[in-house]
Parts: structure tokens; C-alpha cells; sequence
């Protein structure tokens, strides 16, 4: 008998666009949970993404959608419209979690706010992604994306090189998927509660909130004297650098005297041991420029970017290869662990789209395929069947009328 997934019975109704409330949910989806993804009949925003491709309904998929998509259902419903409204609020008496990310105050005004919902369904673990969280900010009414959040926790002036603009999304949206992580631990928290008390409760997570937590060192260093003025170089008291290699760069960190013993000794470099110039990381990080680097990089000259990050680790030292997305492609670790995941494609293509696969490795439940992102809509008839008893008439009625959408026959 296969072993039954984590979250299995688990219940997510998602009113969900873009990125953040979509990652926490695709992660929920593949540890086993039932996620309904609520749309509106043109499509939740990520699905006119660019890039994008044709899906087998002959509608347009976009990059974004495709990336979180996958293992969930898809219900197409006219949230304007007071019938497609009353539809959504008699799912969510039968859901376990409703996730949201509709925009500051927009599930409040449409009457699917935490205190209305949870009124006709005490049990009901509310997930709430916002900019800046619910009511307490002065910025609460500010429309969000993962940019929004990577600005203001700092981390952008923290890299941002003297003289030069900041680097904007350096990490894709990692606003938006660092919060949908927080997301989900407080999802698991919730549900571990309610299983305790039979009660359900909001999690509220703001992106602000999130990225200061994962950006952490930028206000510690900064409270603990390490500062920097504007358009000059920050010095800190270790290494944390990049070198050029024969095919591309690596990076490098050493922190501790040990690493740079190791170091001077693989580059051949022993006499670097007794001189002062080298005596701590402050020496390190200014004797970088003329001194370690061009030895490092004459070294390096003979050697990929991987092979040189590999003796580097084999020496007991912190580096790695800077790879391009081709690389990351061929790189035998993500074929192992099963971290690029193909999604087929049905517009004439040959190179299928890639998609990230699930992270979270369990040793005594199995990793199960990902099932292809839903088609628009294409679970309305089954969802208002099953969950609201409506018959196949009734369902054909709504749609004509535009209150909820059908998938093209």
C-alpha cells in the first residue's frame, strides 16, 4: 500500500494571482493537500505572464502560472457578480484553508474577509499574503510585488555597488516566494492548532515582514557598527568575493583563519601565513584586490568553474560555481534530486517548459509526479457538482450567463 501523503484531506481554496500565495500552495499541493485555484473567467494575472505558450485548451499559459500551477484544480468564477460570490463563500464552508492574495483590503470588500468567513466556518484556517499586512502599517493600502519588499527591507542598498543603480530582482521574485514560505509554515502551524482546539485563526504575512527576516544581516551588521557610507566600498572582516575561472566565475567565502591557511597552501602561497598583512579578515578583504586575487585567478585560469569550486571544497573551502541557466540545466545534483520538472508542450515546441520541483524530500512518503497545471476552469462543473450539489443544468446556466467559466469543449 503506497503511504498517503502528508497533507492528504487537507483542503486550500485559493483566491490566488502571481507568485506568492500560488508558490505556498503548489508547495501544500505536493506534500498532498486538495488546492482549488479561484479565477476569474479571463484567468488569474500569472496566466498572461510573459513568456508564454499555448495549453492543450488552445488558451495562453503564462510563465508565471506555469511555475506554480501544477497538482491543483482550477474553478473559473465572476467574483463581480453576487451569484459568483455566494458560489465561492459556500466552498469555503467546506474548505479546511482559504489562501488569498487579492490585493490590501479587496477580499474584505467583495465578502470574503477572515471575519466573515470564518463566522459561517469556525474551523477555517485563513492564509492572508500582503505587502505590508493587514491594518497596522502606514503602508497597508500600497499595492506589493516581490520588488516592493526587497527595496524597503534594505537588502538593495546593502548590494547595491558604489556608484551603481541597484540590482532590482536579483533572485527572480524572492519576495514573493520567501513569503509564500512563511506562508506555509503558518499554514501547518494553524492547522496543528486547530487539530488542538477545533479553531480555526488568520495568518496574516506581510512580504515586508518576511524579507526582513530573511534579510536579516543587513539592520544586525548594521546595529553592531558594520556600516557603510553611500557609494563607498563596504569593508567587512572576511572574504566574500568572485573569481574568473577558464569558462566563467566562482565564488569564494573565507571567514575563518583556518579557511585562509587552507587557501594560501592550495595556491602555494605558505609564506601568506606569517604576514601581517594577512593577519585577520580585514587584511583578507583589503589585500583582495592585489594581492589574493590574481593568485586565485592564475590559478583558476586552467580550470571550468566547476572543477575549480570542486578542488576548492575538496581543500575544506566555501565555493561554488557561478552557473548560467544552462548549466544549472545540466547539473547532475538537480537531475538526481528531481529539481527541474518538465511541463510537455502542446503548441508545436519541442523543448518542454521547465518548472522547479518540490524541495521538501521525505524519507517514508513517496515523491509522486506533478501533475500539469489546470486548464481555465477546467474543474467548474465537477467543484459546483460535488462541493454545492448544483445539477449539470444549472451549472450550463451559470456559465451562459457569465457567472462561472466552462473549459472550451
Amino acid at each position: 500500500m503506497t503511504e498517503p501523503l502528508p497533507l492528504a484531506g487537507v483542503r486550500v481554496l485559493a483566491l490566488e494571482q502571481m507568485q506568492a500565495v500560488p508558490f505556498a500552495t503548489q508547495l501544500l499541493a505536493r506534500l498532498g493537500a486538495d488546492v482549488v485555484k479561484v479565477e476569474p473567467l479571463s484567468g488569474e494575472s500569472g496566466r498572461a505572464a510573459q513568456p508564454a505558450m499555448i495549453d492543450g485548451s488552445g488558451r495562453r499559459a503564462g510563465a508565471t502560472f506555469l511555475r506554480y500551477g501544477s497538482g491543483k484544480r482550477s474553478i473559473a468564477v465572476d467574483l463581480k457578480d453576487p451569484r459568483g460570490r455566494d458560489l465561492v463563500v459556500g466552498l469555503a464552508e467546506r474548505f479546511d484553508v482559504l489562501a488569498e492574495n487579492l490585493g490590501p483590503g479587496r477580499a474584505d470588500r467583495l465578502g470574503f474577509g477572515f471575519e466573515a468567513l470564518a463566522a459561517r466556518n469556525p474551523r477555517l484556517v485563513y492564509l492572508s499574503i500582503s505587502g505590508f499586512g493587514r491594518g497596522a502599517s502606514p503602508y497597508a493600502h500600497w499595492p506589493a510585488y516581490a520588488s516592493v519588499a526587497e527595496a524597503m527591507c534594505g537588502a538593495y542598498e546593502y548590494a547595491r555597488r558604489p556608484n551603481q543603480p541597484p540590482i532590482l530582482n536579483p533572485m527572480g521574485g524572492l519576495g514573493d516566494t520567501g513569503t509564500g514560505l512563511f506562508g506555509v509554515i503558518g499554514v501547518l502551524a494553524a492547522l496543528a492548532h486547530r487539530t488542538r482546539t477545533g479553531k480555526g485563526q488568520l495568518v496574516d504575512i506581510a512580504m515586508l515582514d518576511s524579507m526582513l527576516s530573511i534579510s536579516d544581516v543587513v539592520t544586525n551588521f548594521w546595529s553592531m557598527g558594520l556600516r557603510a557610507e553611500p557609494d563607498v566600498e563596504r569593508r567587512v572582516p572576511y572574504l566574500l568575493t568572485s573569481f574568473r575561472c577558464e569558462d566563467g566565475w566562482c565564488v569564494l567565502q573565507v571567514s575563518r583563519p583556518h579557511q585562509f591557511e587552507r587557501l594560501a597552501r592550495l595556491l602555494g602561497h605558505d609564506e601568506w601565513l606569517g604576514d601581517e598583512r594577512f593577519a585577520d579578515g580585514w587584511g583578507w578583504h583589503d589585500h583582495w584586490p592585489d594581492t589574493i586575487r590574481p593568485a586565485v585567478e592564475e590559478w583558476a585560469a586552467r580550470f571550468g568553474m566547476r572543477d575549480a569550486a570542486g578542488h576548492l571544497a575538496d581543500a575544506g573551502l566555501v565555493a561554488a560555481p557561478c552557473y548560467r541557466a544552462e548549466d544549472v540545466v545540466a547539473d547532475p545534483h538537480v537531475a538526481k534530486r528531481r529539481m527541474l520538472v518538465e511541463i510537455p508542450r502542446s503548441d508545436g515546441v519541442e523543448q518542454p517548459v521547465l518548472v522547479a520541483g518540490n524541495p521538501v524530500k521525505l524519507s517514508a512518503v513517496p515523491e509522486l509526479p506533478d501533475q500539469r497545471p489546470p486548464y481555465l476552469g477546467e474543474h467548474t462543473a465537477q467543484l459546483l457538482t460535488d462541493e454545492l450539489g448544483l445539477d449539470g443544468s444549472t451549472v450550463t446556466g451559470l456559465a451562459a450567463e457569465g457567472v462561472v467559466g466552462l473549459p472550451p469543449e
